[in-house]
């Protein structure tokens, strides 16, 4: 084997291992993300509709309003009433993730309870909560235009 093509071998093996060491590091910093899944939906009238069904196997649900940077994550609580909770960190308005039982904020560390109550800061303030309603077999969300 010659130099030039070692070098090259062992440069692209380099890569490879690099790559696959920091791939999974760099899931958090793309918008929330929850094992559920997201539901992507538009807003009609200024309301999200969200299939009740989603909620069969899960508690919580995260929905992605078209055109939103922040996503909304929806609880169905232990007396089937359901909250809805803009996913912006109210310290630096950055998107959260969910963890555990609540979100974290990856620019500076703020957590907020599954009800939007800050647990630790620099964040001062609850994050924004929205009206659901139950009606046939979805949810209706009411939202502003823009968060």
């Amino acid at each position: 084997m010659q130099r030039r093509d070692f070098l090259k071998s062992s440069c692209n093996i380099c890569l490879l291992g690099a790559a696959g060491f920091a791939l999974p590091k760099l899931t958090g910093c793309s918008p929330a993300l929850h094992s559920t899944g997201v539901y992507k939906t538009n807003i009609v009238g200024n309301k999200l509709e969200v299939p009740l069904a989603l909620f069969d196997n899960t508690s919580l649900q995260i929905v992605r309003p078209m055109g939103w940077f922040y996503d909304i994550a929806v609880e169905k609580r232990a007396d089937n009433t359901y909250g809805a909770i803009l996913m912006r960190c109210t310290h630096q308005d950055n998107q959260l993730t969910a963890a555990g039982a609540g979100f974290t904020c990856s620019l500076h560390g703020s957590q907020f309870d599954k009800s939007g109550n800050v647990l630790k800061g620099p964040a001062e303030g609850r994050l924004q909560q929205y009206k659901a309603t139950i009606i046939n077999n979805n949810l209706l969300i009411e939202v502003p235009k823009t968060p």
